[in-house]
Parts: structure tokens; C-alpha cells; sequence
């Protein structure tokens, strides 16, 4: 049995399905989970696919950058910017996107 701590890890793609500076759509659970791979990174950030602002899954095509050290993504909609660790918005700090715990093994993403 797995203990509250332990977190069960899922492959969703590889890190190469990303480009850098791009995003990418993921079918998790049966959420849309947007993907992001920064340049120079091996990181990648999974935040939800669905812009609250806009109420249509589109964030995956969002344009990415940062602001001082926060990296965002770019609502291709209404351009509000959502941080890529917590899921805040930049412009309404009371709206925060879902989140999602990720880590890179061997060439795959694999989301808890």
C-alpha cells in the first residue's frame, strides 16, 4: 500500500515531443494538462490547458517568457500571464491554475 507521501508517477511523453519555448498538450487523468520546456532546460512545467479568462483549453499555445525570475506563459487569448510554478495569474493574483508535480527520468515526462 502507498503511503500519503509516496506519488505515483505517469509517463506522458517524451521530453523531445517538446520544443523549446513551446508547449504542448497532454491528456492526464482526463484533464488537458499544458506542457512547457524552456530553453536551456531540462525542466519542464505542467501547469492546466484551460484558460479561466477565455474558458477554452489553449494555454499549450501560449507564448512563454519571464518576469524578473518567474517564469510565465502568455494566454494566446486575452494575454494574461500565468506562472509556470505556482499557476498564478500575474493580473489576478486570486485566479491560480492547477499544477502539476513533474520530473524528467531518462528522456520522459512523467507527471504525479
Amino acid at each position: 500500500m502507498m503511503n500519503a507521501i509516496e506519488k505515483q508517477w505517469t509517463r506522458v511523453c517524451a521530453v523531445d515531443d517538446i520544443a523549446p519555448d513551446t508547449g504542448v498538450c497532454a491528456l492526464y487523468h482526463g484533464e488537458q494538462v499544458a506542457l512547457f520546456r524552456l530553453s536551456g532546460q531540462n525542466d519542464v512545467f505542467a501547469i492546466s490547458n484551460h484558460d479561466p479568462f477565455g474558458n477554452a483549453n489553449v494555454l499549450s499555445r501560449g507564448i512563454v517568457g519571464s518576469r524578473g525570475d518567474r517564469l510565465f506563459v502568455a494566454s494566446p487569448l486575452y494575454k494574461q500571464h500565468f506562472d509556470l510554478l505556482t499557476g498564478e495569474c500575474f493580473e489576478d493574483p486570486l485566479v491560480r491554475l492547477k499544477t502539476w508535480s513533474v520530473r524528467v527520468e531518462e528522456g520522459q515526462v512523467l507527471l504525479a
